[in-house]
């Protein structure tokens, strides 16, 4: 652990785990009217969530998708299939209602909010009376994106600190307790591989993929920056200094606001491969983020696997998404309110009147 984990920026975060309260809510789960365990992995996801909010009566309230945007230096060395101009374009998609998870996160009543971390355009501030259901826009540019990891850190110190309080404050000011984590970042895939190669000690070839969509070509060249990188930042070890060295405005910024979210025992939804490494991060600094941790899917980036190994985590779902922002996240949401209605409302067998299974 870092030594910076008890300090004013990085809250220390306790155990949530009793071993009482999970038989309590697992015998409840077990009485209700249907043969044991036949939920499946339903009746996992209910208990980690009963667990998480601490009630064997779980509700979802308010849940907020927040997608943290901003820009990367190293996009210079030719690591995205895209340009740099995406970042703030999607921005506006996200705005304007356009994109997977706007889509997602109005289906399913989700709040939605883009935070500009550190973006190279500037926006606009938004009206203060939004219509009922719009996405809010957070303006929380620390820089107009990071500077290139291959010839130097891609952040000061003082401007990762500066992005994790950022999203610490950014968590109090929203309300519910469900936070899904969502991003935008053209580049970010490799700062994601960068932070998962040096915090796991993975060959970083392994853990690099097409991103938004490079060739194979370009993923072996793109693997070639990684390996400048990590060579450059060789005697960077530290969690803090590994992610101001080599990670983005808008994984700090989650960082931030998932330490927050664990401190006040909101359920944290986590999306695909950059969402789940600022959650590497966080875990880093505070082990028991992990606890409110629920993993939306595994993503079609051959470095998530890997990472979803080293969280000990198990996703929902396996359908090769690779989109990012959120996407997963939103897809998944359905799946936690049936957990939290089914061990909420599910009669028991005792309530029904329905016989238990025979010895036989």
């Amino acid at each position: 652990m870092s030594d910076t984990s008890f300090s004013p920026l990085i809250p220390p975060i306790a155990s949530i785990d009793d071993a009482a309260f999970r038989h309590q809510v697992q015998q409840l789960l077990d009485n209700k009217t249907k043969p044991l365990g036949s939920l499946g992995l339903l009746e996992s996801l209910a208990l980690r969530i009963a667990c998480i909010l601490g009630s064997t009566q779980p509700r979802l309230v308010d849940p907020q998708m927040v997608v943290f945007a901003a820009d990367h230096g190293l996009v210079a060395q030719g690591v995205s299939a895209y340009p740099a101009d995406v970042t703030w374009q999607m921005v506006g998609n996200f705005l304007a209602g356009g994109a997977a998870v706007s889509v997602l996160s109005r289906q399913h009543g989700v709040a939605l909010n883009v935070v500009d971390c550190g973006v190279a355009r500037d926006f606009e501030p938004q009206a203060d009376a939004l219509p009922p259901g719009a996405p809010r826009l957070w303006l929380r540019k620390i820089a107009p994106g990071t500077q290139d990891s291959s010839l130097g850190p891609a952040m000061t110190m003082a401007q990762c600190e500066a992005a994790i309080a950022n999203g610490r404050a950014l968590l109090q000011a929203l309300p519910g307790n469900a936070l899904l984590l969502g991003e935008m970042g053209i580049g970010n895939t490799s700062s994601a591989s960068l932070l998962l190669a040096r915090l796991c000690n993975l060959d970083v070839e392994t853990v690099t993929g097409a991103g938004t969509g490079l060739s194979g070509e370009g993923v072996a060249r793109k693997a070639a920056v990684l390996r400048r990188v990590l060579a450059r930042h060789a005697d960077v070890q530290e969690p803090l200094a590994v992610l101001a060295a080599m990670g983005g405005l808008e994984v700090a910024t989650m960082v931030g606001a998932v330490l927050q979210a664990a401190l006040e025992r909101r359920v944290i939804v986590v999306d695909g491969f950059i969402t789940s490494a600022a959650v590497l991060v966080a875990s880093r600094l505070q082990p028991a983020v992990l606890e409110r941790c629920v993993y939306a899917h595994r993503s079609g980036e051959p470095g998530h696997s890997h990472l979803l190994a080293a969280l000990q985590a198990q996703p929902l779902l396996d359908w090769q998404l690779r989109l990012g922002e959120g996407s997963g996240a939103a897809l998944a949401w359905p799946l936690l309110e049936s957990a939290c209605a089914m061990l909420r409302d599910m009669a028991s067998f005792a309530s029904a009147g329905v016989s238990t299974q025979s010895n036989a």
